[in-house]
């Protein structure tokens, strides 16, 4: 039997934590579903496009890599597509207790998904998504924290936000 799981998440934008939970998860499962999770209300600094755009650049054409996008409850996609697992990072203890709970509320809602934690790698333990966008918003460099495509498009993206483009 395929081990397949779905590694979902904001991913605005995807850091160079991200990829080292998708490389790490890949020793585990044979098929991995990268999944934009999106909430219709909320905007991001990116598209959900934009995201999984930068995502397939990044991941490159692994064919056991899936990029995809979905609003609704995550169990559902989860079975839809017939993954058995949800793969999550931690970086803190912080991190644990939020993703504890949604674990429970996960399992609760379909006995026959699992959810596995990877804890980040160590060089990746103090990066977030919004930690990076606060500093390129505010001029700092996060190179080194995201693929260099991200960097481009992150100093695309406030220069013209900031009126320099």
């Amino acid at each position: 039997m395929e081990r397949v799981a779905v590694y979902p998440g904001s991913f605005d934008p995807i850091t160079n934590g991200h990829l080292d939970i998708i490389k790490r998860g890949l020793r585990f499962f044979d098929r991995l579903t990268v999944l934009v999770a999106y909430n219709p209300n909320k905007s991001g600094l990116f598209s959900v496009e934009e995201r999984m755009e930068l995502i397939r650049q990044v991941v490159g054409d692994d064919p056991r890599i899936r990029v995809d996008s979905f609003s609704g409850l995550l169990v559902n996609y989860v079975r839809d597509t017939g993954a058995q697992v949800i793969l999550r990072g931690l970086r803190a203890v912080s991190d644990f207790e939020y993703e504890f709970q949604m674990a429970l509320i996960n399992r609760r809602l379909n006995r026959d998904i699992e959810t596995v934690f990877l804890m980040t790698g160590y060089k990746w333990f103090y990066t977030s998504s919004n930690l990076i966008k606060e500093a390129a918003g505010h001029g700092g460099s996060v190179r080194g924290l995201v693929p260099e495509i991200v960097l481009q498009k992150l100093q695309a993206k406030y220069s013209n936000l900031n009126g320099k483009g």
